[in-house]
């Protein structure tokens, strides 16, 4: 793990955002840098790891908001696959694929989809769904290829859970999932540190946009008693960060096109294509973290196209 002075001076020298912040604890640093896994070498602490959460690929997409859609995640996988060191695990955080009333249009595209990331060298691959995978069929053509919709497992001292707000086409968590939510909680101790995946935002961010989940509200109290939870989102395609008491919630870019900010403009359409920086707001994150002090540092990382 590198200390602070180190990271402030690698992330002198250009790129994305970068924020630094802990489990628990306030922002450290915004700061305009390189990725943090770039300093990441084989020879870091055993507490040491990072993993990449890539959302809303919208495998299957054809349109004026991205004419290159086809090589969007081909060119993440690439990247991901170049890098010196790999990360523990990768997730995807919902809608991997574009929505489709065929269902056999749908189980083809999970298929392209899990075959194109099965190119990627790190075997420990997750996936939940977002409404366009899993919402016209409750989740059951994305079942048939990545299995459960919701799960939880546990790497280097961190306790992480997907949740699955996307297959309900109201999208709420439901009571079974809840209660699954809450028995899987129990196993941990108050002081447990937790990161929770999910498609859509928890709290109330744009209901009128259908950014929210409409019983996030119980998940959250269900995970407030923790000192510390983390939530990585997607759905909203673009970077954004927000606290209900204690939990962070940080959403990831699109791997597609952009949406406005929340609420900014009466109907939600993507942002138009700009030929002149194709990867503008496009981008994949990575999240490194230490379980000896808490710390978590996240980078925003574009998807630089051909």
């Amino acid at each position: 793990m590198i200390d602070r002075r180190s990271f402030i001076r690698l992330a002198a020298v250009g790129g994305g955002a970068v924020f630094m912040s802990g489990l628990p604890g306030q922002a450290m640093a915004a700061l305009a840098g390189k990725s943090v896994r770039q300093a990441v070498s084989p020879t870091s602490s055993e507490h040491d790891f990072y993993f990449i959460q890539m959302s809303d690929t919208h495998w299957g997409y054809s349109g004026k908001a991205n004419p290159d859609a086809a090589n969007t995640l081909k060119t993440a996988v690439t990247t991901i696959n170049a890098l010196e060191v790999q990360p523990d695990f990768i997730i995807f955080t919902g809608d991997l694929t574009h929505t489709t009333d065929d269902p056999a249009e749908r189980r083809r595209r999970l298929a392209e989809f899990r075959d194109i990331v099965g190119e990627l060298k790190v075997t420990a691959v997750h996936c939940i769904p977002g409404e366009h995978d899993a919402s016209l069929d409750g989740g059951e053509a994305f079942q048939e290829s990545f299995g459960d919709t919701h799960f939880s497992f546990n790497n280097k001292g961190v306790h992480f859970i997907g949740l699955d707000n996307a297959s309900d086409p109201e999208g709420n968590l439901g009571d079974k999932q809840l209660e699954w939510l809450k028995n899987d909680l129990a196993q941990h101790a108050k002081s447990a540190r937790i990161v929770v995946f999910a498609h859509r935002p928890l709290f109330q961010l744009a209901p009128q946009w259908g950014w929210d989940t409409p019983d996030g509200d119980k998940a959250i109290a269900l995970l407030a008693p923790y000192a510390n939870v983390t939530v990585f989102y997607g759905h909203i395609h673009q970077e954004y960060h927000y606290q209900t008491g204690n939990i962070k919630h940080h959403s990831a870019k699109s791997l597609v096109y952009p949406f406005p900010a929340p609420g900014s403009q009466a109907n939600l359409v993507p942002l138009a294509w700009d030929p002149a920086s194709p990867d503008k707001g496009l981008g994949f994150r990575d999240v490194e973290t230490n379980t000896a002090t808490g710390k978590v540092a996240i980078s925003e990382l574009p998807v630089k196209n051909a």
